[in-house]
């Protein structure tokens, strides 16, 4: 195996492959790249068994073979490298030599036939999404992805439909939905399927135009350009969202986003450690925030509002709050309120052609 390249080409698709390779020891295979040199291009292959990444880089081509290599060592290596360099890279017998100028690094390797098998996508189905819209989605319900335990929360589920798609999450104590309108997209029948969190961080690392989408029995495929994201589908049934979405929240608090997100930030620098809470005294024209801590003081602020509905007192926990506040983009927020027992259903009051809805419990304070 050898052949040749430039390190910029080379370093950004190792630096993709960063996020994929298992940094724990439990399989020291897990933590290589399988390279695999073909007669047109260079293939690096990367897998923690649950998500894979493979990509492809042209390169001028001496020898074909295939090897594995630890995936933060030759990335390290790459990377040290002068700019602007051609860099070669030559397997003689197990051991990876690469040179770049008057660098040279030899690094041991371990046989290709102990990596694990990755599966290959055939996109024969023709579903395409716009990237930048699903990007867009997967930042409106990112932050509510918190239950590791729970597997089957630890990931949002993906619906298809004609001309639409949807992406939700939850941890339990919230909810987020983000629904956006894709006119090219049709599939045979809606497709729902859990995608894991990490799957989703990868996703949002990866430039393009459009991403395309297939899958199998047990996996998931994202294709951008010539980078191929492969996920294990999380089996297992997602909870019943839209019965936990109000539909009859009767009191409407409309307020600046920027203006609330900053007074939730002042008024929680004195809340519990613990529980972040902090309380809305909701009245017509007026919102008072208020917390405590008994051990260092206590905090108030009021912000002026429009609220059609009863006097309301009532807590939430800060940071689920900013969560909220931070991924969406418009400059008024509308909170849909019932009493201090009842979730709050929360919303852009501009959908910015993407429709978000943000479902909190409130909490005892």
């Amino acid at each position: 195996m050898k052949f040749s390249l430039s390190k910029e080409a080379f370093l950004a698709e190792l630096q993709i492959l960063q996020g994929i390779v298992e940094k724990r020891n439990t399989m020291p295979i897990l933590a290589n790249v399988l390279m695999n040199v073909s007669a047109s291009e260079v293939e690096l292959t990367g897998t923690d068994l649950e998500v894979g990444l493979r990509t492809h880089i042209g390169a001028d081509i001496e020898k074909t073979g295939a090897i594995t290599v630890n995936g933060k060592k030759i990335f390290e290596i790459v990377k040290s490298l002068p700019e602007g360099q051609a860099v070669e890279v030559e397997l003689k017998d197990e051991t990876l030599e690469i040179r770049a100028g008057a660098s040279e690094f030899k690094v041991l390797c371990l046989a290709k036939e102990d990596y694990p098998q990755v599966p290959d996508a055939k996109f024969e189905q023709g579903i395409t999404l716009s990237l930048q819209d699903f990007k867009d989605m997967i930042d409106r319900v990112f932050y509510a992805i918190t239950q590791e335990q729970r597997y089957y929360l630890n990931g949002a589920l993906l619906s298809l439909k004609n001309r639409q798609i949807e992406l939700i999450s939850t941890d339990g104590h919230r909810l987020s939905y983000t629904k956006k309108a894709q006119d090219g997209l049709k599939v045979e029948k809606e497709l729902s399927v859990i995608v894991a969190k990490k799957t989703l961080n990868e996703i949002r690392k990866l430039e393009g135009e459009t991403v395309a989408f297939d899958l199998d029995e047990n996996n998931l495929f994202f294709r951008v350009g010539a980078r191929t994201l492969i996920s294990r589908i999380i089996e297992s049934k997602f909870p019943n969202y839209q019965a936990v979405i109000p539909k009859d929240n009767p009191g409407r608090l409309v307020m600046g986003r920027v203006e609330l997100a900053d007074a939730i930030r002042r008024v929680s620098l004195l809340s519990a450690e613990r529980s972040k809470g902090i309380k809305f005294t909701v009245e017509k024209n007026r919102l008072r925030l208020f917390s405590s801590n008994p051990e260092i003081g206590e905090a108030r602020d009021r912000l002026a509002v429009e609220y059609k509905g009863q006097d309301l007192e009532v807590g939430f926990n800060a940071q689920y709050l900013l969560d909220f506040l931070t991924a969406v983009g418009s400059e008024k927020v509308v909170f849909e309120l019932k009493d201090e027992n009842s979730a709050v259903l929360m919303r852009p009051e501009t959908e910015e052609g993407l429709t978000n809805i943000y479902v909190l419990m409130p909490m005892k304070i």
